[in-house]
């Protein structure tokens, strides 16, 4: 539900929408925008697109948080009011651009994201994933202790899908690790590999010899289902795989059947296909499944670098001057 009533005829409407933490109106001077426009924030998230569509039709701007509401062109073409879109990062898949530019709607974005903000999370994924911590601490808060055994990654192979610069520092929290670090993606060169430390492999090696698999690829036709049912069973039984990057780079039907098999030891999976979850979703109950609800970029430190354009990008375009478009 809305936090402040919709704004007045006389003045332009802002829809800010996801604010799942309830944080957008303190890490933003709105006001500033007053009495030009007028603000309202959105806590939960709305997926069937005719509740939506009603929702929006009101708003002149709307705001988006990444990717979690997509703006496609049918959406677009329901929302005879919008002249503006304001995202979260200077990249979202989640827009129809070709749509919003036929409709003379402007996008503008933000800089300055946290870029060690996924690897950090990363990181703390393929720990807790090989550590059991989610199964233990659930055991410590049911009543009980001890019931499993983690694996040490010390003396482990670290495969990396994409070595771009998110990959690259995963890979140099690895060798940090005493992790050996392999790597593929489909432009990747061994010289390439080499300057990160990283020994460069073919595709099939990598989830072959993998004892975690960490992905960080750019979601794209050319690896939406990259990783199959085919690449799932190359994987070692013993190996865990994680996904910080985007959920269709993943073949889900594939990924569920391989653990619910135990095909391989488990997964930690911070994106997913549909977001957030559906209730019953496999992912959320099944026991070798570490899920966490896309919070690889949810920092303060994001946050407050976000917010703070999004409020100048919207003035700019009341001034008749937009910036940061994409």
């Amino acid at each position: 539900m809305p936090s402040a009533s919709a704004a007045t005829s006389s003045t332009v409407r802002i829809a800010i929408l996801d604010d799942y933490q309830h944080v957008a109106h303190s890490l933003g001077d709105w006001a500033s925008l007053q009495p030009q426009a007028e603000c309202v924030f959105f806590h939960d998230h709305v997926a069937d697109i005719d509740a939506l569509a009603a929702r929006l039709a009101p708003f002149d701007i709307v705001v988006l948080m990444r990717e979690r509401t997509a703006l496609d062109a049918d959406l677009i073409a329901r929302l005879p009011q919008l002249k503006l879109i304001a995202t979260v990062g200077m990249w979202n898949a989640a827009i129809d651009l070709a749509a919003a530019k036929a409709r003379g709607i402007v996008v503008s974005g933000t800089t300055g994201g946290d870029p060690a903000a996924t690897p950090a999370l990363t990181w703390g994924l393929i720990l807790a994933i090989t550590r059991n911590l989610h199964i233990e601490a659930n055991s410590v808060r049911a009543g009980g202790w001890q019931i499993g055994l983690g694996m040490d990654v010390s003396g482990k192979t670290l495969g990396v899908l994409g070595l771009g610069k998110i990959g690259q520092a995963v890979a140099r929290f690895g060798t940090v690790f005493g992790m050996r670090i392999i790597a593929w993606s489909q432009n990747l060169t061994a010289e390439k590999a080499a300057e990160f430390g990283v020994e460069r492999v073919e595709k099939d090696e990598l989830f072959k010899q993998a004892d975690v698999l960490t992905i960080h690829l750019k979601l794209s036709d050319r690896t939406r289902d990259l990783v199959g049912a085919r690449e799932l069973d190359l994987m070692k039984p013993t190996a865990y795989l994680v996904n910080t990057s985007r959920g269709p780079i993943v073949s889900q039907a594939a990924m569920i059947e391989a653990l619910k098999a135990q095909r391989i030891a488990g997964a930690a999976l911070d994106v997913f296909d549909e977001e957030p979850l559906a209730p019953g979703h496999p992912f959320r109950y099944l026991p070798n499944v570490l899920a966490t609800p896309h919070i690889g970029y949810v920092t303060e430190k994001t946050y407050r670098a976000a917010y703070p354009q999004i409020v100048d990008a919207i003035r700019a375009w009341l001034n008749g001057a937009p910036i940061q478009e994409l």
